[in-house]
C-alpha cells in the first residue's frame, strides 16, 4: 500500500496538468492551510509553461493573504501585470479584503480606486467590505462616500452593514446621525429581530439607554418582536444601572407573548448579583428552575456569590442547598467560594464541612481552595493539615500565593520551626514577593528564641521596604529595646514621634525594661506609663527625655 502512494506521488510531481487542474490542486492546498505545497504547485505551473489565470492568482492572492504573506501577494500583483492576466473584481475584493483585514485601509481604498480606474464597477462584496472597513475605524467621511455611490447605484445595503455604521457613529460620539440612519431602516419596515437587537445593543454597550430605549419602542411596533431585543434591552438596563428597569421589562415579556429564554434569565441575575442585589435575584433564579432552564451550577454560584461577598452566610448557604435539593451539581468554584467566605468568618466547621463535600463529590482541589484552607487551618493553628495544602500549592502551576506562605511562616513562627520559616521566607524574598508582614514575622522568631543579631538583619531590611506602618515601628522598637541596643531604640522612638506613629504598650513594657535594666525605679517607669495614657504627647516627651538623660543620649530633638 505504501509502495503504491510512493508511486502516484511520483507519478503526480512528473506529470504535466492543465491549468484547471492546477487551479484544482492549489486551490485544495489552500483551504487545507497547506501555503508550501501550494506555492510549489504555482511556481511548478510556471516553470511547466501552463499560463495562469486569473483564478489562479486569486486562489494564490487568498492563500498567502490568509498567512500573513502581504509581501508575497504584492509579488503576485506584479506577476499578473508581466503574464498580462487581467485581474476580475473577485481579485480586487480579496486584495480591499485582505488589507482591511491587516489593518492597511490605505491599500484596501487604494485597490477599490484601481478596480474602478480599470472600468470594473465595485461589486456588493465590493462595498460591504471597504464600508465595514471604515466603519470599525470610525472613518464617518469616507463611509458616508461610499453610501452615496450606493445609493445613486441603488445597491441594497444590507442589515448587517447597517449595524455597523450605527456603531460607527455611536462610537464617534454622533448619536443623532446614529438614529437618523437606524430610522432610515426602521421606516423602510424590512428589518429583523436581529438587526433591531444589534442596533439596541450598540447604543446599550456605550451607556446610551434612552436612545436603546427608543430603538425598543420602534421594536414594538413590529409584529416580529422576539426575545432578542428583550435579552438586550435588560442587558442596556443592567449597563445603565437601571436594575428596577431591567426588572420591570423582564416581567412584562410574558404580556407581549415572549417566552423568556436561558439568556434572558442569566442576563437578568447576572445584573442583580453584580450590583449587590442577590434578594432581588433569588426569586428569578426559582422561577428559572420551575422553567427547566437551569442546565448547570452557574446561576446557582453567581447568586452565592453575591450574598458571600454581602456577609449573608446563611442566604449563601440556603441556595447551596436549594441546589442540592434540585439536583444541580456544584462544580468547585461553588465550593471555593463557600469554603473561602467560612474560613474568613472563623467558622471553621462550616468550612471544613464544605471542603468534605467536595471529597465526596469526586471534585479536585485549586489554587483558591488550598489557599483558602491554609488560611483556615492557620486559624486553628492546624500546622500539619496546612502543611498538606501548602505541598498541594507547591505542586501547582500558580504556586502558593503571598498571603498563604505568610500563614505557614506564621504556624512556624509559632512552633520556633525557623528552617521551615526561613526556607518559605528565603523563597519569598527571591521571587520578590515578601512584604511588610513576611519580614514582620520573621523578626519576631528571631526575636523569640534570642538570636538578635538575625533579628536585626531582618530590621534593616525592613527599612529599606520604605515607610514604616506601626506594626513595624513597634516590632524593630521592641528589638533593639529587648537586645539591649538603646541608641537604635531611642532613634526608632525619635522617628515614631515626630511621624506620630502611635507606640503600643508591648513597645513601652520594653522601653520601661531597657530603663529599669539601666537602674531606674519602677515607680519611674510607672509614673511614665501613666503619663502616656494621661497626655500622649507630653507623655512621649518624657519617654523621651528619660531614655536619653539615662542612657547618655543627648542629641534628641524636641521638635
Amino acid at each position: 500500500m505504501a509502495t503504491l502512494e510512493l508511486d502516484e506521488r511520483v507519478v503526480c510531481a512528473n506529470a504535466s496538468f492543465g491549468s484547471h487542474t492546477y487551479n484544482t490542486l492549489i486551490d485544495t492546498y489552500g483551504k487545507a492551510g497547506q501555503l508550501k505545497e501550494a506555492s510549489e504547485t504555482f511556481a511548478k505551473m510556471l516553470k511547466q509553461g501552463v499560463a495562469p489565470t486569473t483564478v489562479t492568482f486569486n486562489t494564490m492572492i487568498n492563500i498567502c493573504g490568509n498567512h500573513g504573506q502581504l509581501e508575497e501577494v504584492s509579488l503576485l500583483v506584479r506577476k499578473m501585470e508581466e503574464l498580462r492576466c487581467s485581474p476580475n473584481t473577485r481579485t480586487y475584493n480579496i486584495l480591499i479584503s485582505l488589507y482591511a483585514k491587516h489593518d492597511d485601509i490605505g491599500m484596501a481604498t487604494k485597490y477599490f480606486e484601481i478596480m474602478k480606474e480599470a472600468c470594473l464597477e465595485p461589486d456588493l462584496v465590493s462595498y460591504r467590505t471597504l464600508l465595514y472597513a471604515y466603519s470599525i475605524r470610525k472613518m464617518v467621511g469616507e463611509a458616508e462616500e461610499l453610501v452615496k455611490e450606493m445609493d445613486e447605484r441603488r445597491l441594497e445595503i444590507d442589515q448587517y452593514t447597517q449595524s455597523a455604521l450605527t456603531r460607527m457613529y455611536i462610537k464617534a460620539g454622533m448619536l443623532d446621525q446614529s438614529l437618523l440612519w437606524f430610522l432610515r431602516f426602521h421606516v423602510a419596515g424590512n428589518m429583523t429581530s436581529e438587526c433591531y437587537a444589534a442596533s439596541i445593543d450598540a447604543y446599550g454597550e456605550h451607556g446610551h439607554t434612552l436612545e436603546a430605549e427608543k430603538v425598543f419602542i420602534w421594536s414594538q411596533k413590529q409584529k416580529n418582536l422576539s426575545v432578542l431585543e428583550f435579552n438586550v434591552m435588560i442587558k442596556a438596563y443592567g449597563i445603565g444601572k437601571c436594575y428596577e428597569k431591567a426588572c420591570q421589562l423582564f416581567d412584562s415579556m410574558e404580556q407581549h407573548g415572549v417566552v423568556a429564554d436561558r439568556c434572558s434569565y442569566t442576563s437578568l441575575i447576572q445584573i442583580l448579583t453584580t450590583s449587590d442585589q442577590p434578594h432581588m435575584a433569588k426569586p428569578y433564579l426559582k422561577k428559572m428552575q420551575e422553567a427547566g432552564l437551569v442546565s448547570d451550577c452557574i446561576p446557582y454560584c453567581v447568586v452565592i456569590c453575591s450574598f458571600a461577598k454581602l456577609g449573608q452566610l446563611e442566604m449563601a448557604e440556603d441556595i447551596y442547598w436549594e441546589m442540592i435539593r434540585h439536583g444541580v451539581q456544584p462544580d468547585v468554584i461553588v465550593y471555593s467560594i463557600l469554603i473561602n467566605v467560612f474560613s474568613d468568618a472563623g467558622r471553621v466547621k462550616e468550612a471544613i464541612s464544605y471542603v468534605d463535600e467536595m471529597k465526596k463529590a469526586g471534585l479536585p482541589g485549586n489554587t483558591v481552595i488550598y489557599n483558602s484552607l491554609i488560611k483556615l487551618y492557620a486559624k486553628i493553628d492546624n500546622l500539619e493539615k496546612a502543611q498538606e495544602a501548602y505541598k498541594l500549592l507547591q505542586l501547582s502551576e500558580e504556586g502558593p500565593n503571598v498571603y498563604s506562605s505568610n500563614c505557614m511562616i506564621d504556624l512556624y513562627v509559632k512552633q520556633s520551626m525557623v528552617g521551615q520559616a526561613k526556607q518559605i521566607f528565603d523563597t519569598l524574598k527571591k521571587n520578590g514577593g515578601a512584604n511588610e508582614f513576611t519580614f514582620a514575622m520573621m523578626l519576631c522568631l528571631y526575636k523569640k528564641i534570642e538570636r538578635f543579631d538575625e533579628a536585626i538583619q531582618i530590621a534593616k531590611q525592613i527599612r529599606k521596604l520604605g515607610p514604616l506602618t506601626e506594626l513595624s515601628y513597634n516590632n524593630v522598637l521592641d528589638l533593639y529595646a529587648i537586645a539591649g541596643r538603646p541608641k537604635e531604640a531611642i532613634e526608632t522612638f525619635k522617628e515614631m514621634v515626630r511621624a506620630s506613629i502611635q507606640v503600643n504598650d508591648c513597645s513601652l513594657r520594653s522601653l520601661g525594661n531597657l530603663l529599669l535594666r539601666y537602674g531606674v525605679s519602677r515607680l519611674a517607669v510607672g509614673k511614665l506609663e501613666a503619663l502616656v495614657k494621661k497626655d500622649a504627647s507630653n507623655g512621649l516627651q518624657e519617654w523621651m527625655l528619660a531614655l536619653s538623660s539615662v542612657l547618655e543620649v543627648d542629641d534628641y530633638d524636641h521638635d
